[in-house]
């Protein structure tokens, strides 16, 4: 138990959001000739802006833009550059990136181009050489690589994952479940990412943390108790509420872009990246959980139905999905 919910605080963000951090973001949008509207929003830390900054390529006038303004949630600055030699060849920086814990989202168009490109720049990479033209074999990548890093720092989709794993304990039923899910979320994913269904972030997000606090309560279900619909059908609460998560990942999406000539392509590529980032997060907890069996055998008995140790954890899942749901409530009733 002690393993597991390790493993699981090596997610957990430091303070009480879905997400780590925000990630700071750089838009680049071309606004005909050699000029291009540039966007740069800095992450917020301790009521100040965190101390990264953006450089456009040389060629670009000018390539830094002015101190930040805060607007309510980061800060943010704005400004026309002229780039006469163009974006592509040239090397977009994010300084002092490699100093942080935090991504930086870059979404650009090039000249001629109606619908934006995105690249992710991390601590590891901080900087990145604009192609001339993305390949098909480059938009999977890229769409692939932001689908696994959206999965991996959405603590609330994985947490919801965690708890069925703690709740269906045979196998088969749990393959099911798990199933049930993927397929949902991949529905509402693309029903939205394509403007099929078309509903605010923000109550989406309270049903997704109110769904993490439901399924902690049927972990506190004592035993001999009359089954639940969970035990029943999980695979049906499951898939319900896949729907759910899916719009919630397209939300993600939608803020990134979809490539106007390769829609399909960063669909399907977001998608298996959500999908292989679900399953190294199942497969660390399932390793994790078997090494803790054999070096504390007795263990087990703490993941009990109606055991102190499953107890404690549905109570510190179900209050931290209530605070998220109180918190995203109160985006969208004020």
């Amino acid at each position: 138990l002690a393993l597991l919910l390790a493993l699981f605080g090596t997610m957990l963000p430091t303070r009480a959001t879905a997400h780590a951090l925000e990630p700071g973001f750089l838009e680049l949008l071309h606004l005909g000739g050699t000029e291009w509207r540039v966007t740069w929003r800095v992450p917020q830390v301790v009521d100040r802006p965190m101390a990264i900054d953006a450089l456009l390529p040389e060629g670009c006038e000018p390539r830094r833009g002015a101190a930040p303004v805060f607007d309510g949630r980061a800060f943010v600055s704005g400004w026309i550059a002229t780039c006469k030699s163009g974006l592509a060849g040239g090397e977009i920086v994010i300084e002092r990136l490699e100093s942080t814990r935090t991504d930086v989202l870059v979404r650009y168009t090039l000249e001629g181009e109606a619908s934006p490109k995105a690249m992710r720049l991390t601590a590891a990479n901080p900087a990145f050489v604009v192609p001339a033209a993305m390949t098909a074999l480059g938009v999977f990548a890229s769409y692939f690589r932001l689908g696994v890093d959206h999965i991996l720092h959405g603590i609330d989709h994985l947490l919801f994952v965690f708890v069925l794993l703690l709740l269906i304990r045979d196998w088969r039923r749990l393959l099911g479940a798990v199933t049930a899910f993927t397929v949902a979320h991949s529905l509402s994913l693309a029903a939205a990412s394509l403007g099929w269904i078309i509903i605010p972030s923000a109550p989406v997000e309270a049903v997704v943390a109110l769904s993490i606090a439901v399924l902690a309560a049927e972990l506190l279900r004592p035993l001999g108790s009359s089954p639940s619909l969970t035990e029943r059908a999980p695979w049906f609460v499951a898939f319900a509420f896949g729907l759910l998560h899916g719009l919630g990942f397209a939300s993600a999406l939608l803020d990134i872009g979809l490539p106007e000539g390769d829609v399909p392509l960063a669909l399907l590529a977001f998608n298996l990246g959500v999908e292989a980032g679900q399953i190294m997060f199942i497969a660390a907890v399932l390793a994790a959980g078997a090494a803790a069996g054999r070096l504390y055998p007795a263990g087990r008995r703490q993941l009990l139905r109606g055991s102190p140790g499953l107890r404690t954890v549905a109570y510190a899942i179900g209050t931290l999905a209530a605070l998220w749901v109180f918190e995203r409530m109160a985006v969208f009733v004020a």
